[in-house]
């Protein structure tokens, strides 16, 4: 038994959706390390042992049998005398299916708690799958009183309110908390108001890893009741931490300050953010590499670079799609790009299957005059050959539209938009733009690309173009992207009447034209790659609008 003192481990690890025996592994293996540190309790995030967020995978019993039985060979394993273990996974009771924590001590399920508020919003869908939990009291750890709220159990204020009355001493929260700007301070916020209503300290441990759009970033910190904040993980990466518990002469819990590790400012989240979600993606479903076409562009030259941070150099294949339109300096500088990234590098021209298109459809075309259907036969020539290179190798496809493109439809579908996952699907024009400058002055932690300009200036500075045909540029059919990035934002992100948007010095006609352009390609969109969200509101799993769609904010 525990009197006055006692060891806590905070494992925010990386598990793989639907892995259980391998994340029960992970399980073993952060308990043994945090044994040899002497920890006597194990706190692991949200549905650890299933991975987060399973979705409709939960409906499967075969699924939800697996973990339990993982679960169970784990309990039993605490009868070794070492730490206990708090573990999330999905949990079947009295024909409900609950989001659980289950602490396992002494060779047993000590307890089960479950979750109470399901999230329902964002990329969140939680009551399609879970029962919510009742209000639950505190759990006893070898006679310490702890309460586990899960994740957002602690975003208002019923759950912490009930456990604090029912003699909680500590919060230790299990969260699988996605990324997006401003977040870490958000959740900071939020718990400090949980410790202001029940004058209790928490510990907020947070998953990390990139799971299909969603990256969950870690971060994870703890807090006394006094406010302080006595640790703070690493953002982005796995980390295990160790807090120190005594009582203090009132008989409350205090934790000893631990590491505190500085937290990436928001163009570093935003990169970091952007090579875990693409190095997850790309490892967990098993693919040996990415290739991607290289045309001197500033979309495909960051992805190169997220892409080369990610994985390295060496699971990294660029190549060259030109035409005719292709100039010179495109050539110069996709070459520069793929030598200060230190790729593989190869140069494919798509004349021959251009031609041979227009020519197989030339009596069908007879008597109409060239246009935007020629143009696409290019990106759809370049489609065709990365993704025969991609089936023949096995390395998966790159895409890389930015969210300016893919909000207006500025993509060919079956073209550029090919391929498995896109890195900046979530990134404005304007953004690609300064995080490009950002990644050339800086280095970030535990990136594998080199340092130093990995995209070329020239890249940077000159006008963007599709090269699909003479002397053509991005703004011959869109607005300045400051502009249009603008208008974009009030439209997606605030959701904002065409009236409040003209009052920020947009004219009516470009806005109602701008508008016109993000419903009309939704169509697009829902053929689109999974890209990582970083933005609040992402096309995908935050925003979900009709393809079918007359309506037009005419005021």
């Amino acid at each position: 038994m525990i009197k006055d003192q006692f060891r806590l481990a905070v494992v925010q690890a990386n598990p793989c959706l639907g892995d259980v025996s391998g994340n029960a592994e992970k399980v073993r293996h952060h308990r043994k390390l945090a044994a040899e540190e002497g920890a006597d309790l194990v706190l692991f995030t949200e549905l650890f042992l299933s991975g987060y967020a399973p979705e409709d995978l939960v409906l499967k019993p075969s699924f939800v049998a697996a973990c339990k039985r993982e679960l169970e060979s784990l309990a039993q394993e605490t009868a070794d005398g070492g730490p206990a273990l708090l573990v999330g996974l999905p949990w079947a009771e009295g024909g409900k299916l609950y989001n659980a924590v289950a602490l396992l001590d002494s060779g047993r399920i000590e307890g089960l708690r479950y979750k109470v508020d399901l999230p329902n919003y964002s990329v969140f869908d939680e009551k399609r799958v879970f029962n919510s939990g009742p209000n639950p009291g505190p759990m006893n750890f070898r006679g310490v009183r702890i309460g586990v709220p899960i994740c957002e159990d602690t975003w208002t204020d019923e759950v912490c309110e009930c456990l604090a009355e029912t003699g909680a001493e500590i919060l230790l929260v299990p969260n699988g908390s996605p990324y997006n700007r401003g977040k870490t301070e958000e959740r900071m916020q939020i718990m400090l108001s949980r410790i202001v209503e029940t004058g209790l300290p928490l510990v907020y441990c947070n998953q990390t890893g990139g799971q299909d759009e969603v990256v969950y970033d870690g971060a994870s910190f703890a807090l006394n009741h006094d406010h302080s904040l006595v640790m703070q993980l690493s953002q982005f990466q796995e980390d295990i931490g160790y807090l120190d518990w005594q009582k203090n002469a009132d008989q409350n819990w205090v934790a000893q300050k631990s590491r505190i590790m500085p937290l990436p400012q928001t163009q570093e989240a935003d990169w970091l953010a952007c090579v875990l979600g693409l190095k997850d993606y790309v490892n967990k479903n098993g693919f040996p590499g990415v290739v991607l076409g290289l045309s001197g562009g500033i979309d495909s030259a960051i992805c190169a670079a997220i892409a080369v941070d990610a994985l390295g150099a060496d699971r990294v294949h660029c190549i060259m799609l030109p035409y005719r339109y292709t100039s010179e300096a495109s050539i110069a500088d996709a070459k520069a790009c793929a030598d200060a990234l230190g790729v593989k590098y190869d140069t494919i021209p798509i004349a021959e299957p251009v031609e041979g298109f227009q020519k197989t459809l030339a009596d069908v075309f007879a008597g109409t005059k060239s246009g935007v259907t020629e143009e696409n036969l290019q990106s759809r020539s370049r489609g065709v050959i990365l993704m025969a290179v991609s089936n023949k190798f096995g390395a998966m496809v790159v895409t890389t539209g930015n969210k300016s493109e893919m909000s207006v439809g500025y993509a060919t579908l079956y073209g550029d938009m090919n391929g498995g996952f896109n890195p900046i699907k979530d990134l404005y024009k304007t953004e690609v733009y300064r995080l490009s400058d950002w990644r050339n002055k800086h280095h970030p932690f535990g990136v594998l690309g080199p340092s130093g300009e990995v995209i070329p200036n020239n890249i940077i500075v000159k006008a963007p173009t599709a090269e699909l045909r003479e002397n053509q540029t991005d703004q011959d059919s869109l607005p300045e992207y400051d502009v249009l990035d603008d208008i974009l934002h009030c439209l997606v992100e605030e959701e904002m009447s065409l009236d409040e948007i003209e009052k920020r010095g947009h004219s009516a006609e470009t806005i109602h034209r701008i508008e016109h352009l993000l419903y009309i390609a939704e169509y697009k969109r829902r053929q689109a790659a999974p890209g990582v969200k970083i933005t609040l509101k992402n096309f995908g799993r935050d925003r979900r609008y009709p393809i079918t769609n007359r309506f037009r904010d005419r005021s």
